[in-house]
């Protein structure tokens, strides 16, 4: 396994399950996300560059966090401390909060926070070439978690409506699931499905996942992983 190069200072590595990136800049190497199946991804990165490594997590969930023990600090945002720190109490948390920017020298990745999916899920927007690291609220052909504890359908949608105005600033979108890259044309297209479920429109398929009952509401370009049943009460 390891990174493969998008362009000349930004990387990709699938481990299979989870996608997660390299991005360097000038002085600063950043690592976005740490993977699901692999506990080396700091060793991966630096067989790409031997600037200094810091990490930075979309969210806390664990498909994106694998190797994160290979780092004394952590970036996130806040709104993600209270899962995270149950498995890690005594790594160092910094705190990235929206409006936040990251500067890797030249390169400067603006925090932009997406709250729905996870309360503090967070994209980095590359502000001088537009690319868009999404994590996993933008997806195309996956499968977006949305049931469980502090998962909002109506904070996801609100969202990437504010999404939408910045359009223009965003090229590319690099999500962490399904296909990449993807366009803003797929915003919209994710509200209309969002909303059709918080609507009821949708017939859910009732099923079991990883030993939750759970519906899946397919909303043609992903599926909706949600508790129907609990947003209604």
């Amino acid at each position: 396994m390891s990174f493969e190069a998008i362009n000349e200072n930004t990387y990709v590595c699938d481990d299979g399950h989870v996608r997660f990136f390299l991005l360097t800049g000038e002085k600063e190497a950043l690592l976005i996300d740490s993977g699901m199946q692999v506990t080396n991804a700091k060793e991966l990165a630096e067989e790409i560059t031997d600037k200094t490594l810091k990490l930075f997590n979309t969210h806390a969930d664990r498909d994106h966090t694998a190797s994160n023990c290979e780092f004394d600090r952590v970036m996130m945002n806040p709104a993600e401390f209270v899962n995270y720190r149950q498995d890690h109490p005594s790594q160092k948390m910094v705190p990235v909060y929206d409006g936040d920017v990251i500067d890797l020298g030249g390169r400067q990745l603006k925090a932009i926070v997406l709250p729905g999916h996870t309360p503090g899920s967070t994209a980095l927007l590359d502000l001088d070439s537009g690319m868009l690291f999404s994590g996993d609220p933008i997806q195309r052909g996956g499968r977006i978690y949305m049931f469980g504890a502090m998962r909002d359908m109506s904070a996801y949608i609100l969202s990437l409506k504010r999404l939408m105005s910045l359009g223009e600033d965003i090229k590319e979108i690099y999500p962490s699931h399904g296909e990449y890259p993807l366009t803003m044309d797929i915003v919209p297209e994710l509200i209309a499905g969002a909303e059709r479920v918080e609507r009821g429109e949708i017939t859910p398929t009732r099923t079991e996942f990883f030993g939750n009952t759970i519906d899946e509401c397919d909303i043609g370009i992903d599926v909706l992983l949600c508790d129907v049943r609990a947003e209604n009460k």
